[in-house]
Protein backbone atom coordinates (compact mmCIF):
# COMPACT_ATOMS: atom_id res chain seq x y z
CA UNK A 1 0.00 0.00 0.00
CA UNK A 2 1.53 3.76 -1.13
CA UNK A 3 2.18 6.76 1.30
CA UNK A 4 2.88 4.61 4.71
CA UNK A 5 5.74 5.45 5.30
CA UNK A 6 6.87 9.49 4.44
CA UNK A 7 10.81 9.30 4.05
CA UNK A 8 11.08 12.94 1.97
CA UNK A 9 8.78 15.38 0.12
CA UNK A 10 8.71 17.53 -2.60
CA UNK A 11 7.13 19.70 -5.60
CA UNK A 12 8.18 19.69 -8.42
CA UNK A 13 9.17 23.05 -10.15
CA UNK A 14 5.89 23.30 -12.19
CA UNK A 15 3.82 22.45 -9.26
CA UNK A 16 6.59 25.18 -6.61
CA UNK A 17 5.53 27.89 -9.50
CA UNK A 18 2.26 27.71 -10.04
CA UNK A 19 0.79 27.23 -6.40
CA UNK A 20 1.70 29.51 -3.24
CA UNK A 21 3.42 27.55 -1.17
CA UNK A 22 0.44 27.91 1.71
CA UNK A 23 -1.99 25.56 -1.08
CA UNK A 24 1.56 23.01 -1.38
CA UNK A 25 1.37 22.37 2.21
CA UNK A 26 -2.66 21.82 1.73
CA UNK A 27 -1.74 18.83 -0.34
CA UNK A 28 -0.03 17.36 2.85
CA UNK A 29 -2.30 18.22 5.23
CA UNK A 30 -4.90 16.58 3.06
CA UNK A 31 -3.01 13.31 2.59
CA UNK A 32 -1.94 12.90 6.42
CA UNK A 33 -5.17 14.13 7.91
CA UNK A 34 -8.08 12.60 5.77
CA UNK A 35 -6.99 9.85 3.15
CA UNK A 36 -4.17 8.34 5.21
CA UNK A 37 -5.69 5.56 6.88
CA UNK A 38 -9.08 6.17 5.52
CA UNK A 39 -9.17 4.91 1.98
CA UNK A 40 -6.48 2.39 0.00
CA UNK A 41 -4.28 4.78 -1.73
CA UNK A 42 -2.61 3.77 -4.79
CA UNK A 43 1.24 5.05 -5.93
CA UNK A 44 -0.27 8.21 -8.17
CA UNK A 45 -3.25 9.95 -6.65
CA UNK A 46 -4.49 13.09 -8.51
CA UNK A 47 -6.53 16.30 -7.30
CA UNK A 48 -8.77 18.46 -9.60
CA UNK A 49 -8.41 22.34 -8.18
CA UNK A 50 -12.33 23.97 -9.08
CA UNK A 51 -13.89 26.93 -7.60
CA UNK A 52 -16.66 27.17 -5.95
CA UNK A 53 -17.98 31.06 -4.82
CA UNK A 54 -14.38 32.95 -5.46
CA UNK A 55 -12.47 30.01 -3.43
CA UNK A 56 -10.66 26.84 -3.59
CA UNK A 57 -11.97 23.30 -3.66
CA UNK A 58 -9.54 20.79 -4.09
CA UNK A 59 -11.23 17.13 -5.20
CA UNK A 60 -9.14 13.95 -4.56
CA UNK A 61 -10.59 11.77 -7.10
CA UNK A 62 -9.97 8.01 -7.46
CA UNK A 63 -11.29 6.44 -11.11
CA UNK A 64 -10.56 2.87 -9.83
CA UNK A 65 -12.96 3.02 -6.75
CA UNK A 66 -15.13 6.20 -8.19
CA UNK A 67 -14.09 7.93 -4.94
CA UNK A 68 -14.48 12.00 -5.30
CA UNK A 69 -13.84 13.78 -1.97
CA UNK A 70 -13.80 17.75 -2.25
CA UNK A 71 -12.19 19.70 0.31
CA UNK A 72 -13.45 23.65 0.64
CA UNK A 73 -10.55 26.17 1.45
CA UNK A 74 -10.84 30.02 2.50
CA UNK A 75 -8.02 30.64 -0.34
CA UNK A 76 -9.02 32.66 -3.23
CA UNK A 77 -9.37 30.83 -6.32
CA UNK A 78 -6.82 31.96 -9.46
CA UNK A 79 -8.01 30.63 -12.83
CA UNK A 80 -4.16 30.07 -13.87
CA UNK A 81 -4.16 27.18 -11.26
CA UNK A 82 -2.97 24.06 -12.69
CA UNK A 83 -6.39 21.85 -12.79
CA UNK A 84 -4.91 18.96 -11.57
CA UNK A 85 -2.16 18.03 -9.80
CA UNK A 86 -1.00 14.34 -9.08
CA UNK A 87 1.09 13.19 -5.90
CA UNK A 88 3.06 9.91 -6.10
CA UNK A 89 4.84 7.73 -3.69
CA UNK A 90 8.49 6.22 -4.55
CA UNK A 91 9.07 4.14 -1.58
CA UNK A 92 8.80 6.60 0.68
CA UNK A 93 9.71 9.88 -1.49
CA UNK A 94 6.35 11.71 -2.43
CA UNK A 95 6.15 14.53 -4.65
CA UNK A 96 3.36 16.69 -5.99
CA UNK A 97 3.43 16.95 -9.94
CA UNK A 98 1.59 18.18 -13.03
CA UNK A 99 0.72 15.86 -15.81
CA UNK A 100 3.16 16.62 -18.21
CA UNK A 101 5.60 16.20 -15.16
CA UNK A 102 4.56 13.15 -14.53
CA UNK A 103 5.52 11.47 -18.22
Amino acid sequence: MAFEISKERYASFGVATSLPHEIIDTFWDILDNYLKGVIPLESIISFRLTEKKGKLTICYQNQKQQTIIAFDYNYPYDPFFPNIVYLIDQSGTETLLLPHELD
